[in-house]
């Protein structure tokens, strides 16, 4: 039959590519085009803005009166329009990167995000890692911008690996690590950390960035007939390497640093192919004192870095609404 002809196959496929193909590239021309007259509006509304409140409620419905089927015209999200247009004055920026992001993800940064610098940085990680409104939202709560700035201090990714991979690698980087998918409770331990880590592995990755795929924890390896487990194995396809992660619920030692030198070594030798990068090594601890780490990295060969995390708390105006843990033991008593 014609449907099993493999021939036939390949050019259907071909075709339904194509016509994907196709579809998504007018979203993006359309999405282009609504963001470049929705700044242009804002900019026609900044012109005139001598004349008042009552010039944004009359052309909203004036819009309307025209283009009753069209939507985005409100009196809220006009005013938006002239936010967008007066505090992104460099045009260039905006047909380059913002036309390529949804007016929703713009709205988002100007609500969220006061600084330029930032502002520019989270529209263009947007593209680049296709995060979705929610996901940007997410990274911003969490201010990625500052985490993964300090982070940067306290790696060896660029003595220890070549150029383009070491730009990546401290990219990747955050200090702290925010898993606030996890309560913090006084009694937990590595393993219940890791275990929610695992369980959670979405949110874990969300945290973590694009391009990671998760290989397993407490990954079994056997060293010179001697077994061996680590926390946390990934691989990064951005980086093209092997991710190992070690978990230390307590302040950094330098000893720590020695370890996850050896479970890199280890990966490189036992599982490194290749076409393969070099391992790189994340230690994740509960605190840290900075120089002390630094000191610690200092002589090492293998990339690594060093970042602590946090887990999730009560915002502090809930935390004096809820009984100590001392006054539910005097209760049950």
């Amino acid at each position: 039959m014609l449907l099993n002809d493999n021939q036939y196959i390949a050019v259907v496929d071909d075709i339904k590519n194509k016509i994907q193909s196709a579809r998504y590239k007018a979203t993006v021309e359309v999405n282009r085009e609504l963001i470049l007259l929705y700044y242009s509006i804002g900019e026609a509304i900044n012109a005139h803005k001598s004349w008042g409140n009552k010039f944004i409620d009359n052309l909203s419905r004036d819009i309307h009166l025209a283009y009753p089927e069209a939507k985005g015209y409100s009196v809220r999200n006009l005013k938006y329009m002239a936010k967008f247009a007066a505090e992104f004055e460099d045009v260039q920026f905006v047909q380059a990167v913002l036309a390529q992001i949804t007016w929703t993800h713009i709205i988002m940064i100007m609500d969220k995000v006061t600084d330029d610098t930032q502002r520019r940085w989270y529209s263009e990680r947007t593209i680049k890692n296709g995060w979705s409104y929610r996901v940007l939202g997410h990274q911003i709560d969490s201010k990625l911008f500052e985490r993964q700035a300090i982070a940067e201090k306290v790696s060896n990714f660029e003595l220890s690996l070549p150029a383009p991979q070491s730009e990546l690698a401290v990219q990747t980087m955050k200090d702290p690590y925010v898993f606030d998918f996890i309560p913090l409770k006084e009694d937990i331990v590595e393993r219940d950390i890791e275990n929610a880590l695992v369980k959670d592995i979405t949110a874990f990755l969300l945290e973590l960035g694009t391009g990671f795929a998760f290989l397993g924890h407490q990954y079994h390896l056997t060293v010179g007939g001697d077994d061996f487990y680590i926390d946390l194995l990934f691989y990064n396809i951005n980086l093209r390497c092997y991710v190992v992660i070690e978990l230390k619920n307590e302040q950094f030692k330098p000893e720590h640093a020695g370890q996850l030198n050896f479970y890199i070594s280890a990966v490189d030798g036992e599982l490194k192919k290749e076409n393969d990068n070099p391992t790189i090594g994340l230690l994740l601890c509960k605190s840290k004192n900075n120089l002390v780490a630094e000191y610690a990295l200092r002589d090492i060969s293998k990339p690594m870095g060093i970042s602590e995390f946090r887990l999730g708390e009560l915002p502090d105006e809930y935390k004096d609404l809820l009984p100590s843990i001392e006054d539910i033991q005097k209760r049950i008593k």
